[in-house]
């Protein structure tokens, strides 16, 4: 990808996000936008050689709309300052852990796994991690893992990385307290990020570097789905 042409729209976007200056530069939109779903094409090659379970997604189940719906927000900017995919087996609004990446200026991210989770499918996952502990802590504590998403415990997308985006404060309800492993049960989420330099995609040396990522999180992910599935 030419990341450093992408993100010098998306900053040029950032001090003008009106509709007369995007339909004024919208060439150039559509420009940056096709180079980055290029990208998308050449992440999902890659990680369907290691997760064959991707292999029927094509690159428009995958990205999102730039336009904003502002109904709600009181932010009435129309357009996104970021590209973003999220390759899940399942779709991108399925609860089913998938991989992702972000391009921002100042605010690039890889991650993997499943960002929200409803409170049945989390107590699932919690006693499955509860009933298979060394499996889960082979996902989760190995040197690999450890090396992309280690983090202290409250760490957030503002951390350089980490794992898991939003916490209880404390045990959830009917889960012994004094747990060794508590931390693991308080989490809300399964997902797994790192940040990265603007750039990081620049050419085609990033999917390699993604690469490393995706498979160090892809047992944490493939523990969770087994969970997850039974209920999509």
């Amino acid at each position: 990808m030419d990341a450093k042409r992408i993100l010098g729209f998306l900053r040029q976007l950032q001090a003008n996000n009106n509709r007369p200056w995007f339909l004024e530069h919208k060439a150039e939109y559509e420009a940056v936008r096709a180079d980055f779903e290029h990208g998308v094409s050449q992440a999902l090659e890659r990680i369907v050689t290691f997760d064959p379970s991707i292999a029927h997604l094509q690159v428009k189940d995958c990205t999102y709309r730039f336009y904003r719906d502002t109904r709600f927000s009181p932010d009435k900017s129309p357009y996104k300052n970021h590209f973003g995919a999220y390759m899940c087996a399942h779709g991108k609004k399925a609860l089913r852990g998938g991989y992702y990446i972000h391009l921002e200026p100042d605010h690039c991210i890889v991650a993997v796994g499943s960002y929200w989770l409803p409170t049945n499918i989390l107590t699932s996952c919690r006693n499955e991690i509860m009933a298979n502990t060394d499996e889960w802590l082979r996902c989760v504590e190995n040197k690999e893992f450890l090396k992309y998403f280690g983090a202290k415990e409250e760490a957030t997308w503002d951390d350089p990385q980490g794992f898991g985006l939003e916490k209880l404060k404390t045990c959830p309800a009917g889960f012994p307290r004094d747990w060794e492993h508590v931390r693991y049960l308080r989490l809300k989420n399964y997902c797994a990020w790192h940040r990265v330099t603007d750039d990081f995609f620049e050419g085609d040396g990033w999917l390699n570097k993604c690469e490393k990522m995706f498979r160090a999180a892809k047992p944490m992910m493939d523990f969770a789905n087994s969970v997850i599935d039974d209920y999509e």
